[in-house]
This record gives C-alpha cells, sequence and structure tokens, in this order.
C-alpha cells in the first residue's frame, strides 16, 4: 500500500508541475492545484497510515503512541484543503477579469508568433 501510496504522490507532483510549467494560466492553475494535492497526501501519509484507531489519548489506559492515530497530520490536511479550494476559487476569478481584459489566457499576456 506504501509503494502505490507513493507513486500516486509522485504522479500527482510530476503532472502538477508539468501543467506549471505550460503557457496557459488555466493550466498553471490546475498544476497548483496538483502539487497542493500532492503535498497533502505527503503530509497526511506522514501521521501513519492506520484505521480504525482513536485520534485522542484515552487516560485510562497506557500511553503508547503506536496505538493511536496522529491528528495533527488530519487537521493540518483538512485546513490545507479548504485554504486551497479558496485560493484556486480567486485564481479563477481572476483569471477570467485577466482573459476579459487581454483577450488571451497566456501567462505572458501574449500570443506566441510560431
Amino acid at each position: 500500500m506504501e509503494l502505490i501510496y507513493a507513486v500516486a504522490i509522485g504522479v500527482l507532483a510530476g503532472s502538477g508541475v508539468w501543467l506549471l510549467l505550460r503557457p496557459r494560466t488555466f493550466q498553471f492553475i490546475m498544476g497548483l492545484s496538483l502539487v497542493s494535492y500532492a503535498v497533502n497526501l505527503f503530509i497526511f501519509g506522514m501521521g501513519r497510515l492506520t484505521s480504525g484507531r482513536p485520534p485522542v489519548v484515552d487516560s485510562a489506559v497506557a500511553h503508547d503512541p503506536s496505538w493511536y492515530a496522529d491528528p495533527l497530520p488530519q487537521a493540518l490536511v483538512l485546513t490545507a484543503i479548504v485554504i486551497g479550494f479558496a485560493t484556486t476559487a480567486l485564481f479563477l476569478v481572476v483569471l477570467l477579469a485577466s482573459r476579459g481584459l487581454t483577450g488571451t489566457d497566456h501567462v505572458d499576456g501574449r500570443e506566441s508568433q510560431s
């Protein structure tokens, strides 16, 4: 499972970087989204991939860290997802305004002369 998880993170990050290097603004925004998803998966994976374990320490039992899931990466990823959606929406609004003003969606504002 860890291998599949690592490959998924690598594919998301690689695809995101490839899209970041594209000349169109929409592709750039989608690349930022893919890179942020890859980072979110990486942070989530650092909290140990466990299922069926409580995230809160019970004071009635011994405090062995392997019995519990780490809640911090889960909270960080949830916050990052919300912030990512908000910034993506903002970027899309700026993209539409820029497209309306310049008539193109190239990053530099000009169509290539090839």
